[in-house]
């Protein structure tokens, strides 16, 4: 993944392993299992998931705006997105989709979000990047890859117009 300094990531590759491992989510829980992406970069996935997966209607999309910690300080971000779910969370499986896990203050977010709207019979996450750095004992139950970047480095999934991911590195 990284050669002389310079991190060398295929989000497109990495899409598709992700793919198979939600696929893996999914199978036990087919019909009462709904995938929901968190604004942005999770959005996206789930978007394209439905595609391929050939899921019917639109996925959940969920954003962590609401209940960060550090909300007072960031307020709402540009682009946070507003969430949309569809479906009864009562009593349905859900997979939680995000872009790059870090921390975990963004999954913390989003579950106390999703608990706001109902009590699912479970919560599983699959994320396309984990790379470390947790400060909240959570845990992928998929990743598509992991890596170690500097604390100071950012990564942020992109996407094209016509719906190519990459991946951007921010010192």
């Amino acid at each position: 993944m990284s050669q002389t300094g310079v991190l060398l990531l295929d989000a497109e590759a990495l899409y598709r392993e992700f793919l198979r491992g939600v696929q893996q989510l999914l199978n036990p829980h087919q019909g009462n299992c709904h995938l929901v992406g968190i604004t942005s970069g999770g959005a996206w996935l789930a978007q394209r998931l439905h595609q391929d997966l050939g899921i019917a209607g639109a996925p959940g999309i969920i954003s962590s705006a609401m209940h960060r910690d550090d909300y007072k300080r960031r307020g709402l971000a540009a682009g946070s997105g507003q969430t949309q779910l569809t479906f009864d969370v009562n009593h349905t499986h859900i997979i939680l989709l995000d872009d790059v896990l870090q921390t975990g203050r963004t999954i913390r977010a989003v579950i106390n979000e999703l608990f706001d709207y109902g009590r699912p019979a479970s919560v599983q996450l699959a994320v396309l990047v984990d790379r470390g750095g947790r400060e909240l004992p959570l845990q992928p139950d998929y990743a598509a890859a992991r890596i170690a970047l500097a604390p100071t480095q950012l990564l942020a999934l992109a996407r094209s117009e016509t719906g190519v991911f990459s991946f951007h590195v921010e010192a």
